[in-house]
């Protein structure tokens, strides 16, 4: 497995996002990725289902400290006794005694950004998180909880695919010396049917999603594909054995395009 450092953190390249996963599915996933070997598995507070990642967590009978378990605090959960509170309860749910990180799931403008990222850092600091981070967060909202936290923040968690152009944010995680984790790896599934990627593919022997994870990964970005199926949790991890060219690299970043964005809401930031 290769990693991505960041401020201390070591981020396995691959993980399983867990997002609309639930019940013994979400658990008989959980423990089927990490018997497959992956070591990264992400949950959220809103997803409801960091009881049944902790089942697989459990049930996969791989040691607790060579798994990386990433979870997230929700929006109405920043006000610093909030977030403490609620980082136990997350804690309760997956039976752990810390996380390897603990993210803010999306920007909260209601509570100020200092404050939130103090108790971040008192969690951190309290032990219940090894590292912490953000999620969704644009360039300027980087640049503001990096001077406004005590402590090291890991990574910014955002969408990135071929279709969505992140140059931006990366080159501000990495002037932060943080790591960019992208979830929607695969654009939703979207770029199962692409052309360019199935012909590139074809030249390493590769479906679509996996030259797209690898190209993720060779930009030094930990991909955490959503699956719901075993079959696609040993594709998505076989991306170890092949290296994609200069210009197959440039031809897939030449892909991105102004509607590329699959995950927009109402409370989102200005993006980037």
């Amino acid at each position: 497995m290769q990693f991505v450092e960041a401020n201390g953190a070591k981020i396995p390249a691959i993980g399983l996002g867990t997002w609309e996963l639930r019940g013994r599915t979400c658990a008989r996933l959980v423990e089927q990725a990490l018997r497959l070997g992956y070591r990264h598995i992400d949950t959220a507070q809103i997803y409801e289902n960091e009881r049944e990642v902790g089942d697989g967590l459990r049930a996969s009978k791989v040691k607790r400290d060579e798994i990386f378990v990433t979870t997230k605090v929700w929006t109405t959960h920043f006000a610093p006794n909030d977030l403490e509170r609620s980082t136990r309860e997350s804690l309760t749910k997956l039976r752990l005694t810390e996380v390897d990180l603990l993210l803010l799931h999306w920007p909260n403008p209601q509570v100020p950004l200092a404050e939130t990222l103090g108790a971040l850092a008192h969690v951190r600091k309290l032990g219940m998180a090894r590292h912490i981070g953000v999620s969704n967060f644009t360039v300027a909202l980087i640049e503001e909880a990096v001077a406004a936290c005590p402590e090291p923040l890991a990574c910014d968690q955002v969408e990135y695919h071929p279709y969505l152009d992140q140059t931006k944010v990366r080159e501000a995680c990495a002037r932060q010396g943080m790591a960019v984790v992208a979830y929607s790896p695969i654009a939703k599934g979207r770029i199962k049917n692409d052309q360019t990627l199935a012909r590139i593919g074809q030249g390493h022997g590769k479906s679509a999603a996996q030259v797209c994870l690898r190209w993720l990964i060779q930009q030094n970005v930990s991909a955490i594909p959503r699956t719901s199926r075993i079959e696609r949790l040993s594709e998505n991890i076989d991306i170890f054995d092949f290296v994609l060219s200069d210009e197959e690299m440039i031809e897939i970043s030449g892909m991105a395009n102004a509607k590329g964005r699959l995950t927009d809401f109402g409370f989102a930031p200005k993006w980037d």
